[in-house]
């Protein structure tokens, strides 16, 4: 049999996709399905019994992440492992992470249905709380797996209504044994939707992911000093919002003279925030990505000098600090040529390109060769009710997933 031209079950594919659409159905046709809440729970429910119809290992680790293995020629041999997320944002799109998890159910389906083995093993994974809505940092789940995160780092990270991740872990009934988290892997393969508009706006099929950028987030604030807006003369005020607002401009200015930054102003809370008192303090936080470490690194430094510049000039302190750091990952050569070569063998076109957020794959990088497939977005749109991958593209996307894994994980 000729592996390398198999197909999935496009009528199978979506109306699984279909069946997840409805778990958290929202008006406008999204998904509210936050981690470790009842409708994730249902999810989980349906997914565990999919992954014993066809007649997978199931369990679950102490994150409650759940895993489903197929068996391998050489079973003891490290494993294959595919998925993403099942868990949403509370106003998200039917697709992200949720087609890696689906699609990679539709491989093992279609490689059932064929009676094809494989020299390795492998694993379906769905991991828990990769949004980071209802707990955060995001990316929990995997995050926990490779050593980023403590499980008492987890198990204490609590929601806005003050509950822990242990507790809606148990109210859920999905804490498992640590004994069952991924360990032995070889290679980890995650779909997932672009979340950007470049495949789009370059009439590509298949994005294949040579890394993600590496994040930080700064923490700024600026204090100068709260007054009545009335009878303080201009000349006399020490108003924290104005020089605030060259900041905010500065940063763009300087985003905008290098080449791939990427940087966001997207919180600012200024006080007292009245009317007629001028501001004496305002803290606004600023998202710098980049797939060059040293670029990120060198970019900090200048808004450090040139905002402390604005500062000192408007007679206001300025204290910026680094609240998040996270580092580019570089993905394996060898899996995106896989990659490559599946979409080839079926016509698909390509495209090599960053991701911009970070996702599962970032942190299973460290125990596995790692790459990500990824599908076009619609006006690259994201986590919004509005999300949209078109059907033709999922099918291309899972049809590249199944041949990437025959030719991993050795088909026979």
């Amino acid at each position: 049999m000729e592996t390398t031209k198999l197909m999935v079950n496009r009528k199978r594919l979506l109306d699984t996709i279909n069946v997840s659409s409805s778990i958290g159905a929202l008006e406008n046709g999204g998904l509210n399905r936050l981690a470790l809440t009842e409708e994730d729970k249902k999810m989980r429910n349906i997914f565990v019994k999919w992954l014993q119809e066809e007649k997978l290992n199931v369990r679950v680790d102490d994150l409650g992440n759940i895993y489903g293995r197929r068996k391998g020629k050489f079973n003891d041999s490290p494993a294959v492992a595919i998925g993403s997320h099942l868990d949403t944002q509370p106003c998200g799109g039917r697709f992200d992470g949720i087609l890696g998890v689906l699609t990679a159910l539709e491989v093992v389906r279609t490689l059932n249905e064929n009676n094809i083995e494989t020299d390795y093993p492998i694993e379906i994974v769905n991991f828990t709380n990769e949004e980071g809505a209802r707990f955060e940092p995001p990316m929990l789940g995997s995050g926990g797996v490779a050593g980023e995160f403590t499980k008492d780092f987890i198990y204490n990270t609590k929601d806005i209504e003050n509950i822990s991740f242990q507790e809606a872990l148990k109210k859920i009934q999905y804490m498992g044994d640590e004994k069952h988290r991924l360990r032995d892997i070889k290679y980890f393969i995650e779909l997932h939707v672009e979340q950007g508009p470049i495949l789009e706006k370059n009439n590509k099929l298949i994005g294949i992911v040579e890394g993600i950028q590496g994040i930080s987030w700064l923490n700024v604030k600026v204090v100068g000093e709260t007054n009545h807006a009335g009878p303080t003369p201009m000349e006399d005020r020490k108003d924290a919002l104005a020089p605030s607002a060259k900041m905010v401009t500065k940063v763009y200015e300087i985003t905008n003279e290098i080449e791939g930054m990427k940087t966001t102003v997207g919180k600012l809370n200024v006080k007292p925030n009245i009317t007629n008192v001028i501001p004496g303090e305002v803290e606004f936080m600023i998202d710098v990505r980049h797939k060059d470490d040293e670029i990120r690194a060198g970019t900090i430094d200048r808004l450090r000098e040139q905002l402390g510049t604005i500062a000192v000039m408007n007679n206001v302190e300025v204290t910026i600090s680094t609240d998040w750091n996270s580092d580019a990952v570089l993905f394996s050569s060898e899996v995106m040529d896989a990659i490559s070569e599946a979409a080839g063998v079926l016509g698909y076109s390509t495209l090599r390109l960053f991701s911009g957020p970070g996702h599962d794959a970032k942190y299973i990088s460290k125990m596995a060769d790692t790459g990500m497939i990824f599908l076009p977005s619609i006006n690259g749109i994201s986590h919004n009710e509005k999300e949209l991958t078109l059907e033709d593209d999922i099918e291309k996307g899972a049809n590249v997933l199944l041949n990437t894994i025959l030719k991993l994980a050795r088909a026979q």
